[in-house]
């Protein structure tokens, strides 16, 4: 578990932008519960691929988007344990990786963006593939 002092700026990096943060099993349980439409799933992280490519890339592809998803969710890996839980599961069969990112259509998972998809490309590498995932699903 990170302490929440060093984490905080990274959550806030999300969430400051309109992303809702999810911190149990059960509020990400009761999003996509019988959920119609749209919803961005970042499993945040505190490595340098999150800072650097993951988090900018879905904030840009969100601005830049003529389809944007219906609404823009938050899980923290290394410290909401439960909440990352319930979302791997959610994510299966792709293996846990952090950072990640999914989009899910009336509740079911349609795209997944794994860490080794993020490792070594530039936030505008992610987030023009985020626009094109935007334009085919939302």
């Amino acid at each position: 578990m990170y302490p929440e002092e060093l984490v905080a700026p990274m959550r806030a990096d999300l969430t400051e932008v309109g992303f809702e943060e999810f911190k149990t099993a059960d509020q990400v349980a009761e999003h996509l519960k019988d959920h119609k439409g749209t919803s961005l799933m970042v499993i945040n992280s505190v490595c340098g691929c999150a800072a650097g490519a993951a988090r900018p890339g879905v904030k840009w592809a969100v601005q830049q988007s003529t389809k944007k998803p219906n609404h823009l969710t938050t899980v923290f890996a290394g410290v909401d344990q439960e909440a990352v839980a319930k979302a791997r599961e959610l994510t299966a069969p792709y293996p846990p990786s952090s950072p990640s990112i999914a989009l899910f259509k009336d509740g079911e998972l349609v795209h997944f963006v794994e860490r080794h998809h993020i490792e070594g490309r530039t936030a505008e590498m992610i987030g023009n593939h985020l626009v094109q995932v935007f334009e085919e699903y939302c």
